[in-house]
């Protein structure tokens, strides 16, 4: 639902009307976690159980009549988009590591993937350069949520304190980059 918002949100500055409002609503909730179970040779999440693509329906849906009143809330719904930021990376990381072992290549994939794909496709549809790639410190919170969670396991720490502690640091980082509008550096100069 958390980047389901963000997906409406998206295609309604974007001038869309509700047909594109849903479908980027959609694409953002459930792309990420599609392209990865593709990736993975299993069938998509999203078309076997009808809830996912329900829940980012029904988000687009209520952005659309409430989008006036709920935008004046952005800040809250950053903050939803980090949980839902770390719990789909570890997600994404815990399947991969049901399915192949403890492969941090693997890992790493599946949990950015899950995590970022959905946003990425977002932007793309909207004719924009994927924000993660030109501002704000969000695959490189996740990505470091995964590398706890992969280190923890590879130590030989237990599943469950791998995946909350995973979480939980995607998350603070997350909130943490928000609240002090942390970015990555960029090159200062441009090729030609």
């Amino acid at each position: 639902m958390a980047f389901a918002v963000t997906g409406a949100f998206k295609a309604i500055e974007n001038k869309s009307d509700i047909v594109g409002i849903l479908i980027l609503a959609t694409l953002t909730g459930v792309a990420g976690g599609t392209i990865r179970d593709v990736v993975l040779g299993q069938f998509p999440n999203s078309l076997s159980d009808p809830a996912y693509v329900v829940i980012t329906v029904a988000s687009g849906v209520v952005i659309f009549f409430l989008y006036s009143h709920l935008k004046k809330h952005w800040d809250l719904f950053l903050k939803f988009d980090a949980i839902g930021l770390g719990v789909f990376a570890i997600i994404g990381s815990t399947f991969a590591y049901h399915i192949v072992g403890l492969n941090f290549l693997a890992i790493l994939l599946a949990g950015m993937l899950t995590a970022v794909g959905g946003g990425i496709l977002r932007d793309v549809f909207v004719n924009q350069v994927p924000i993660v790639f030109v501002k704000e410190f969000y695959a490189s919170a996740s990505f470091v949520g995964i590398v706890v969670f992969f280190f923890i396991l590879y130590f030989g720490g237990e599943l469950y304190s791998a995946t909350i502690s995973g979480i939980i640091i995607t998350t603070t980082l997350r909130l943490v980059a928000i609240k002090y509008n942390w970015n990555l550096p960029r090159s200062k100069g441009t090729l030609d």
